[in-house]
């Protein structure tokens, strides 16, 4: 059992190939069949972001889908001739480009989300060396200790609660890596700045 003080786990998002090659699999189904089965991406869309917003759009789609094409197929001949026929193969085109739109700006947007989210979670509960990066050690520990307690202010004698907020933990300093890399930064200005005056 989970309590409410507990986060869920954050899976990782598929990668970018996987996303990209899936997209390009669900817009070419969509355009090869005239857009007959363009309600085929906004399922996946609804299944994967779980919206109320993409389920009414799945529906919408495939109302437009079939309503075009009972339109279309009251045409009596091989080519369109009647207002009808039109209407139906406007609607059908017309859904087609707005589903291929939609599907791709939202699925976009709901798996960079993601990846923030996993990013986020990732940077608080892995440890930091799987970044490769070494934790920069708080200032007070090497002056206290690893052992030595922070000291509490003592309450005001005479007047009842007055015990003084604790001061806020010191701030961190900047990496060393930031440091080093602005040095490097200004010596390469220097640099240029020198080359370009002996021209």
């Amino acid at each position: 059992m989970q309590g409410h003080g507990q986060a869920q786990p954050v899976q990782p998002p598929p990668s970018t190939g996987v996303l990209v090659s899936l997209r390009v699999l669900f817009v070419v189904v969509s355009v090869c069949s005239f857009g007959l089965l363009g309600w085929v991406m906004m399922l996946r869309l609804a299944l994967v972001t779980r919206k109320s917003l993409d389920w009414g759009l799945l529906v919408a789609t495939f109302a437009a889908e079939v309503l075009g094409f009972v339109l279309i197929g009251t045409e009596p001949g091989e080519e369109i001739h009647t207002p009808g026929a039109w209407t139906g193969l406007a609607l059908l085109l017309g859904s087609l480009v707005a589903a291929i739109s939609y599907y791709l700006a939202a699925e976009i947007r709901h798996f960079h989300a993601l990846g923030y989210a996993y990013q986020a979670y990732a940077a608080h509960r892995l440890p930091a060396h799987t970044y490769g990066y070494p934790q920069p050690q708080p200032p007070y520990t090497a002056a206290t200790g690893p052992h030595t307690p922070v000291p509490q202010a003592a309450p005001i004698p005479g007047l009842p609660n007055s015990t003084p907020t604790p001061a806020p933990p010191p701030q961190r300093p900047a990496p060393a890596r930031i440091d080093q890399v602005r040095a490097e930064l200004d010596e390469l200005s220097d640099y240029l700045r020198k080359h370009e005056d002996g021209r």
